[in-house]
């Protein structure tokens, strides 16, 4: 090999790895080193000049120059090799670090196989991803599930997920000892294929002192990250208090809430009871039966242990709007103050009566339902693109028996006879063109959105029973939607990765959210109404402001899709639950997880907070329903800053279902709890 071929080489290689500065100043020495051999020299000169010729001609520097380019690019056999040496010398390492080092293994796992795609090596690059994805499925199954499309140089580009990862670096927190244990690992195998991965694609963060305990490992695994857009967001300013003139300001204003309160406890049982038998009806001996378990926790005598309580909603700062609300009727706003003069407090030692209405004989085919406020109305959207709602109070007065399901009725909206001669117990509703994903009632009950496979949004009228509008304007499936607290305004969210907000008098939405790297799973309104809430498969939870469309927070510490959200009354905190089963507070002002919530073993598809803040209510695929306390864990942020100290937020109750996954909940503004779901074969 003569002195261009190698010096040609040595080029190729400072270019492929970026060293821009060290290509340059190789390049000009080359130049004069040129310059200088055709110039006439001494004869001494040309000795030290032939000497200096033939030692850049060695062997030996040939050999290595050769041994880099077959590193970087023809030996595919390499990656599996240092990754595997990398990985066995992770699990043999001390237990004190070594789940520190085990993330290490991920992001040089992933990009191992990009670069074994990149180079045109398909066969081997399956053949490694096979081999070691077994190490990763359980935190990073979604991922993983992802990259195995990708199966040519061109999918990198053209897929985003996978293009994300490949111009991102990987963010890991380590401590100092870990860090340095790796630095010696790698400088004695001079494995350079994992060096120069690790020294490209993986930016660490080393602290000092002692290794992070696994208990305290929360979120580290989210390593690709976007920390930079979280940092950056979360020094923007939220309001995260109360509509001015709200019906609850205008509650406070008018009298002292906890004397009303103090004074309605009493009543209070009495009046549930009474709204529930007359909005519930017979429904038990219904097809869809209707399944009450209350808690008797003796309202009345507890409910002045639970004085703090009713000043978590009045002490959150007061905000106007950014969106123009509409007006409430005077005799609709008379209803809702009474109901709020009404409420039970709820506390640890006074805990909520439900009322859980179970759809039955569905065949796995009910994909979501719904509560209105008031418990009176309950919807169920299908697979078979059908939109059924039951009036509860009229559910006990139907004759013969009513079918659920009734699959070869076709009428829209429609109240009719069923298939068996006898008289429907719900209303038909039917207009989409594919299973409806989701379904949600307005705030006064009067209407009903749904979103659909089909992409489309409809709005129906559960007076007129009939669809008043199509919203078209997302490109793919839509997997949910809610309406705003006060109504008119809602918000969607799509497989095409975005939210997007609609008033129900345009077709158009008024505002695009952008940025998710996945489907948008779940939405959530703020009680102001300013801001929206979207749960990803991409693991994060994003909030957005109304008026500007900008995403205000991001909240990182999830390891899998988040599938539920709920906001606090007051609006401070977020709860957030995913695939797994964790529940995450988050406190919006900080953008802080106050504390996952464990105890769930399968998806939280629902979450509900109490009218007062108090209790955080959860529904899940594991056929529970679980009660936790907010009111005392709500202030621990604070003092968790000054002392470092943790705790977790307290489990009050778990109520088992009989093989039911719980698939919506819904406080009444009397702090009666709805749920629905499915009765599923055991």
């Amino acid at each position: 090999m003569d002195d261009e071929e190698i010096a040609k080489l040595v080029t190729e290689y400072l270019k492929k790895k970026g060293f821009a500065q060290a290509e340059q100043a190789f390049q000009e020495e080359l130049q004069q080193r040129q310059q200088h051999q055709h110039q006439p020299q001494p004869p001494a000169s040309r000795k030290a000049a032939d000497r200096g010729g033939s030692s850049l001609a060695d062997p030996e520097i040939a050999k290595l120059v050769l041994s880099f380019v077959d590193r970087s690019e023809s030996s595919p056999v390499r990656y599996h090799d240092g990754y595997s040496k990398l990985r066995t010398w992770a699990h043999s390492s001390l237990d004190s670090y070594k789940h520190e080092l085990l993330r290490v293994l991920y992001p040089v796992f992933i990009h191992c196989f990009m670069d074994l795609v990149a180079q045109g090596h398909i066969q081997e690059a399956r053949t490694f991803f096979n081999s070691f994805r077994e190490d990763h499925t359980m935190m990073h199954a979604a991922d993983l599930l992802k990259l195995e499309g990708v199966l040519s140089p061109s999918h990198l580009e053209e897929m985003e997920f996978a293009h994300y990862l490949r111009h991102t670096k990987a963010n890991i927190k380590i401590c100092q000892y870990s860090y340095d244990l790796l630095l010696q690992y790698l400088h004695k195998t001079q494995s350079m294929t994992m060096l120069g991965i690790i020294n490209e694609r993986i930016n660490f963060q080393v602290t000092p002192g002692q290794p992070m305990s696994i208990s305290e490992d929360v979120g580290v695994e989210t390593i690709f990250s976007i920390e930079d857009d979280a940092n950056q967001a979360s020094h923007k300013e939220i309001q995260w208090g109360l509509l001015e003139d709200s019906l609850e300001d205008r509650l406070d204003k008018a009298g002292n809430p906890l004397l009303e309160s103090e004074k309605a406890d009493g009543e209070t049982k009495e009046g549930d009871s009474e709204d529930v038998k007359k909005r519930a009806g017979e429904g038990g001996k219904q097809s869809t039966s209707v399944k009450k378990s209350k808690k008797d926790k003796g309202t009345g005598a507890v409910g002045k242990n639970t004085r703090p309580e009713p000043n978590v909603v009045s002490v959150a700062p007061r905000v106007k709007p950014e969106l123009a609300l509409p007006v409430i009727p005077a005799e609709v706003e008379q209803s809702i103050l009474e109901d709020l003069r009404n409420r039970v407090q709820l506390g640890s030692s006074a805990l909520p009566s439900v009322s859980f209405y179970t759809f039955i004989n569905t065949h796995n085919s009910l994909n979501c339902s719904s509560i209105s406020q008031d418990g009176s109305l309950v919807a169920g959207g299908f697979s078979d693109s059908s939109l059924k709602v039951w009036d509860m109070a009229k559910l006990g007065q139907q004759s013969g028996t009513s079918i659920l399901q009734g699959e070869n009725d076709t009428t829209n909206g429609d109240q009719g006879v069923g298939t068996n001669g006898g008289r429907r117990s719900y209303t038909l509703f039917q207009g989409h063109s594919g299973p409806i994903h989701s379904a949600t009632f307005s705030p006064l009950g009067d209407f009903i959105l749904t979103s659909s496979a089909d992409s489309t949004i409809r709005l129906w009228s559960t007076k007129l029973n009939a669809n008043l509008v199509c919203y078209k304007g997302h490109n793919y499936p839509v997997w949910d939607v809610q309406f705003s607290p006060a109504g008119h305004y809602f918000a969607s969210s799509s497989h095409d990765r975005t939210a997007r907000l609609w008033s129900v008098d345009r077709i158009q939405p008024l505002r695009i959210m952008a940025g998710h790297l996945s489907d948008v799973d779940c939405v959530q309104w703020h009680p102001n109404c300013n801001y929206i809430a979207t749960g990803s498969s991409d693991k994060t939870v994003r909030l957005w402001d109304v008026a500007s469309g900008e995403c205000v927070r991001i909240f990182i510490g999830h390891r899998s899709m988040i599938l539920s959200l709920a906001m606090s009354p007051d609006g401070r905190y977020m709860a957030s639950g995913d695939e797994d089963g964790t529940i995450m507070m988050w406190d919006l002002s900080s953008g802080r997880c106050i504390m996952p919530l464990m105890g769930h073993t399968s998806c939280v598809w629902t979450l509900a907070y109490s009218c007062e803040g108090t209790l955080l209510a959860s529904g899940s695929a594991d056929c529970t329903l679980k009660l936790w306390d907010i009111a005392t864990s709500a202030k621990l942020p604070r003092t968790e800053e000054k002392s470092g100290s943790t705790s977790r937020l307290r489990l009050l109750k778990t109520l088992p279902t009989k093989s039911t996954p719980v698939y919506t909940l819904q406080f009444s503004r009397r702090n009666l709890l709805f749920a629905a779901g499915a009765l599923s074969k055991v």
